[in-house]
């Protein structure tokens, strides 16, 4: 892969209505969008999925722009690669830091898809040409969540993921199943609950839910494993789960049931495709997680979510759900509950250039 130059893009943009959980509101979205170009002038494109403060890991947009700029690309400047399979190894010097990481990953994978003549999906083993699409719910009441779920199957998405946490979690679930009884539903905690919540979690049991998301702390696999054995809900690691070893660790361990995959949280595609085949030999469900992200790493899920391990509807939802206008040509949609697989080389997306310009705030060109 004989790389001229790398673009880092950083953009920000407005939700178009704010996205709650108990560890903060987000209103506005920052990303870095990363696009590697070879020689003969054919772009990959990435994204940084950091946020601007490490509310939800420890990078940030500020801190992902220094390890790309000062250190991963300088790397793949000091030993070009063929594959991208072979970013990991390459970048194994530095610890963590693996949404910097993802983000030139995921650009090269589309490059070489791209060079390849062939979708990413294809490429990384799909089996689906179209994914069931879900989508999150993240508000401060009731009333507000059930006017969203309202919309959203109006829509037809086939899931919904409700934002839970203490004081907002039996009562908030008891009303959405009385006015949804039958409605596939997800709660995720984002940590917020202790095992001295665990009588708490338990009365979670009767509302069938397809499974609770990372109740417990962010770093933990031992207590998750205590709390499974208590209660019926199939417990999904989502934090927790950084990298392969991770996962491994949880599915031995007993800590989950189910396995959130994010390509940013765990370093790249793959990263993520090394956990999902590990899971799918062992009948362990997993499913793709969002990051309020930009078209790019939707697109980068959509490839993913497409393997066949992928068995519950993931946070891919339209371009709409977040943006007035996302920076993807097309945008991503939703129809009939479905989203399309692309099947043109790499992405199968283009670059909305014009949308790019109007919402960045800072440009960095790397040559090689």
């Amino acid at each position: 892969m004989k790389i001229a130059s790398v673009q880092l893009y950083v953009i920000k943009m407005p939700l178009k209505s704010p996205f709650l959980t108990h560890l903060g509101t987000v209103s506005e979205r920052e990303g870095i969008i990363v696009e590697v170009r070879d020689r003969d002038g054919v772009s990959g494109y990435g994204e940084g999925v950091a946020f601007s403060t490490p509310w939800y890991t420890e990078e940030t947009v500020q801190t992902s722009m220094h390890m790309l700029a000062d250190l991963l690309i300088p790397l793949l400047k000091k030993q070009p690669i063929e594959h991208p399979s072979q970013v990991a190894e390459q970048f194994k010097a530095i610890r963590r830091n693996n949404m910097a990481k993802a983000a030139i990953e995921t650009a090269l994978w589309d490059l070489y898809a791209k060079r390849k003549q062939q979708p990413l999906a294809k490429l990384l083993g799909a089996t689906r040409s179209s994914i069931p699409s879900g989508v999150v719910v993240a508000t401060d009441t009731t009333a507000k969540a059930l006017a969203q779920i309202e919309t959203y199957l109006q829509e037809g998405y086939q899931r919904i993921k409700v934002k839970i946490h203490p004081g907002q979690d039996i009562a908030f679930l008891k009303e959405i199943r009385r006015h949804y009884p039958d409605l596939p539903m997800m709660a995720d905690a984002n940590s917020a609950y202790t095992l001295k919540d665990k009588d708490r979690l338990k009365a979670l049991d009767e509302f069938n839910l397809l499974l609770i998301e990372q109740p417990l702390a962010y770093d933990d696999l031992i207590e998750h494993a205590e709390l499974q054995r208590e209660i019926k809900t199939p417990i999904c690691l989502d934090e927790s789960i950084i990298t392969f070893e991770d996962a491994r660790k949880a599915v031995e361990f007993g800590s989950c049931k189910v396995i959130n995959l994010k390509i940013g949280r765990v370093g790249g595609l793959s990263e993520a495709k090394r956990i999902h085949d590990y899971c799918y030999e062992r009948n362990v469900p997993v499913w793709c997680g969002g990051m309020i992200e930009f078209g790019v790493s939707r697109a980068h899920n959509l490839a993913l979510a497409a393997l066949p391990g992928f068995s519950i509807p993931g946070d891919i939802s339209g371009s709409n759900r977040f943006w007035d206008e996302d920076i993807i040509l097309p945008e991503v949609t939703v129809k009939n509950g479905m989203v399309y697989v692309p099947d043109e080389p790499g992405i199968g997306f283009s670059l909305n250039v014009k949308r790019l310009k109007e919402v960045m705030i800072a440009k960095k060109e790397l040559v090689f």
